[in-house]
């Protein structure tokens, strides 16, 4: 059982004391138990989708409350058999529980089917309920329902690999399985990596790069033991694939570039180098404003989902950690770090140090398995 839910056990015990201990003075009687559930049906039966999208909606008829005020929900999932005395899995509903509904994905079903002893592909039965608190007491609802649901293709726990490398004549390194570029492991299971292709030529994945190691590929969307794959065209790819639910994404990318906040456009592109690496080498002059030189900067970048066959989608590359100044030659490593968000003209972005301005300067991104997504700028 994972810390998260030992810790929301330990607070659902704690509460359910509290309101029926008589050393705590009289029970508070003003709220009560979410009587109706709207949705899913009880016993529904669901099979469950790989793509990132899919999801299920709870929902609920709210609590009543006699002294009016809003109540807490808690989804709780346990077995079929279980009693919700130490559920599979808790969590809050919508807007930090003030909502009387939740949006729960297809991957974290899979997951909490997992936990209870359902294997990859199989099916299986839970039971869901509502939790609804205000103050220090909490009430189970009145109701249970059932779902039955089938677990998506994924891998089972001594089958997926721990490291993931990408090989064959279609990779950037060839045939060579010393030369075989890296996956990130972005969670237990998860891999992701930008790469370099060769269209309609060969790939695949392999869990090491010595011996034998265990070989993947993926097909529509979906992971498969052994196999290769192919892309339609030469390209920078960023590749996923989740073992837990056996999925797949494969989205070219077509655009790496320099945004400048100031101007509110790219001034330059960075082109992809190999083995994760973006990199230009440019001047960028600073814009003169009333109050000084503006310098704030951050990336964009431009991908066609689906392996290439979507339309055009921009991206952009901000700041993992907020900042508002400039950096120096001591500045931490995590200054630079980055992340993956909808493109804005003013958020998320960093500022150049005084030296670049008018001055040539090699602008790197990295995007590698062994450490943080991160960027660099540097003197030539």
């Amino acid at each position: 059982m994972s810390t998260n839910n030992i810790f929301w056990i330990s607070i659902f015990s704690l509460l359910l004391f509290t309101a029926c201990s008589d050393t705590m003075g009289e029970t508070d009687t003003t709220l009560t138990e979410v009587k109706v559930f709207v949705e899913p049906m009880d016993g529904k039966s669901i099979v469950l989708q790989p793509a990132a999208s899919a999801a299920e909606y709870f929902e609920w008829e709210h609590a009543a409350i006699a002294d009016g005020g809003p109540a807490i929900y808690q989804i709780a999932f346990d077995r079929a058999d279980g009693d919700f005395s130490e559920p599979l899995y808790v969590a809050y509903s919508g807007n930090n529980g003030f909502e009387n509904n939740i949006t729960i994905t297809h991957k974290q079903l899979n997951k909490i089917t997992g936990m209870a002893g359902v294997g990859p592909s199989g099916t299986g039965t839970l039971k869901w309920t509502v939790f609804s608190s205000k103050g220090t007491r909490a009430v189970k609802a009145a109701a249970e329902q059932s779902l039955t649901i089938t677990r998506l293709a994924g891998f089972p726990d001594e089958e997926i690999p721990v490291d993931l490398y990408v090989t064959g004549e279609g990779s950037e390194g060839g045939t060579d399985l010393s030369k075989a570029h890296k996956m990130k492991a972005i969670a237990t299971g998860e891999f992701e990596i930008y790469t370099q292709l060769k269209g309609g030529t060969p790939f695949y994945f392999v869990s090491g790069v010595s011996g034998t190691p265990a070989r993947f590929s993926y097909s529509d969307g979906l992971v498969k033991k052994e196999g290769s794959s192919e892309v339609t065209a030469d390209g920078v790819y960023r590749i996923t694939l989740d073992f837990n639910t056996g999925a797949s994404t494969v989205t070219l990318v077509t655009r790496v570039s320099f945004y400048f906040s100031p101007q509110g456009e790219i001034l330059f592109d960075l082109p992809y180098k190999g083995y994760g690496i973006f990199q230009s080498t440019e001047t960028v002059t600073f814009k003169q404003e009333g109050w000084g030189r503006d310098e704030r900067y951050k990336f964009r970048m431009f991908v066609k989902e689906d392996g290439g066959s979507a339309g055009e989608k921009e991206l952009e590359w901000g700041t993992l950690n907020q900042t508002d100044s400039r950096p120096t030659a001591s500045s931490p490593e995590s200054y630079y770090y980055i992340k993956l968000m909808e493109p804005t003209q003013w958020d998320n972005k960093w500022k150049l140090m005084g030296d670049f301005d008018g001055n040539p300067a090699v602008y790197t991104l990295y995007l590698q398995a062994d450490k943080p997504y991160t960027h660099s700028v540097t003197k030539p």
